[in-house]
């Protein structure tokens, strides 16, 4: 129906040709009715007294299921069944619009069998407290969908549940406030975990986390969280292990602040037991109370050792008895004084090092960092120096260098240092203390 127009005849308004109060209350009458029509072909009004034929009967996955308060499950014996075409839920607030259940041994969201789609909530709150309840149990029913909660409290809750197979994970200014609010990931996810804005306070001590690994929990993309978190006695942030991500630098803590009953402790292993901040999926920066990911690495000649030179001019491989590499992260030694980079991003570094070389007084000696190229299996010189050596005093003959020079390096290519003697074959060592340093730009 086109909109029915009303005529006041506001040109001469006493005339008596506009509408007459019978036209008025149809044409007012039939738009009302469509606009009423057209709210309800895409929305659904949650009430208490109509909650066994909304939320709690089968869900409309093409509706927009809409709140009108507080939803009590409490002794109904009802659930929310997520079909395969998803569900989509709506408040006024978090504070005045919510799902909440004090039943023993129950679950809020379920999946059916053959599995569930979206999950979208957004300006709401929970508050599941029986004793054994949870807020998930879904199965992604293609392993292609999201759950995502956007303005959304967890008051209370005795546990979050498990959410399986899902491509990915949305918080977006969340809040976990009381109880026990334990979400288990599981299963394959193709995507990621996202939680963007999001606190979490007054917890209850406990043996549990905040996030956990279900039963074959993977996942192929990040997991990343900036959240504003104070955990009491015994509860963890996540206990994910480093095997469990495909990919480096998807584990990304981003401005977390964090603390255990109020106060600060960078040095707390138990905020994430099985993972540190030098893993390889590891990527943490500018966090407070927790530690951050500084990717790069030493090494060092711990014990000296004599490098051959058989040919004037011609470049070696330095040698010690022992190099001793120290604090690598995304980084290993393969082999001599190697660092080779095994992540994928950043790839651009910054290389300092420290050398004292001794050789024959007034020769020329020349220290050199190589990069070595996996993609292509070949080598480039990044920067070569030369020094003369130094008749000390006490026959101490010795050539000082300094570098720090910037490089790219990708999945495994490695630095390495060679040196020479320019215009003599007289052979060279590296005095013990001498280091190379590696660190991201």
């Amino acid at each position: 129906m086109t909109q029915q127009i009303l005529n006041p005849n506001s040109t001469a308004p006493n005339d008596k040709l506009g509408d007459t109060p019978f036209d008025y209350t149809t044409k007012i009458n039939a738009n009302t009715t469509e606009l009423y029509a057209s709210l309800n072909d895409s929305e659904i009004l949650v009430k208490q007294s109509n909650i066994a034929t909304t939320l709690g009967g089968t869900i409309d996955s093409t509706k927009v299921y809409i709140l009108d308060g507080i939803i009590d499950f409490t002794g109904t014996g009802l659930n929310i069944e997520v079909p395969a075409g998803g569900v989509n839920i709506i408040g006024g607030t978090f504070v005045i619009s919510g799902l909440k259940c004090s039943d023993a041994g129950y679950t809020l969201y379920t999946s059916p069998v053959g599995g569930s789609g979206d999950v979208l909530r957004e300006r709401l709150f929970v508050e599941i407290t029986g004793i054994g309840s949870q807020v998930y149990d879904l199965t992604d029913a293609t392993g292609f969908h999201a759950i995502e909660a956007d303005r959304v409290n967890y008051n209370n809750c005795t546990s979050l549940g498990t959410v399986t197979n899902y491509r990915q994970g949305l918080e977006t200014g969340t809040g976990r406030f009381g109880g026990t609010p334990e979400l288990t990931l599981a299963g394959n996810w193709v995507g990621g975990y996202f939680i963007d804005v999001s606190i979490v306070r007054g917890l209850s001590a406990g043996s549990y986390g905040l996030y956990k690994a279900g039963v074959g929990f993977a996942m192929a993309s990040r997991f990343r969280s900036n959240q504003n978190i104070d955990l009491p006695a015994g509860v963890f942030f996540f206990d994910f292990s480093p095997s469990q991500f495909a990919n480096p630098s998807t584990v990304q803590l981003d401005g977390v602040l964090i603390t255990r009953s109020g106060a600060f402790d960078a040095t707390d292993p138990n905020y994430t037991p099985n993972m540190t901040a030098g893993d390889l999926p590891s990527k943490w920066t500018n966090n407070t109370g927790m530690p951050n990911t500084f990717e790069g690495g030493s090494i060092g000649v711990t014990t000296e050792s004599t490098t051959t030179i058989s040919v004037d001019g011609q470049f070696e491989d330095l040698e010690a008895a022992l190099w001793t590499a120290a604090d690598l992260q995304h980084f290993d030694n393969p082999s001599g004084n190697q660092l080779r980079h095994l992540g994928s991003t950043p790839r651009d570094y910054k290389v300092v090092a420290s050398f004292v070389l001794e050789s024959t007084q007034n020769n020329s000696v020349a220290l050199r960092v190589s990069r070595f190229d996996s993609s292509t299996t070949s080598t480039s010189t990044v920067l070569t120096q030369t020094r003369q050596v130094n008749n000390l005093q006490g026959g101490r003959d010795v050539a000082f260098f300094n570098i720090n020079i910037n490089t790219t390096l990708d999945k495994d290519d490695y630095i390495f240092l060679e040196v020479a003697n320019i215009g003599a074959t007289n052979n060279i060592t590296a005095e013990a203390d001498s280091y190379m340093i590696v660190e991201e730009r």
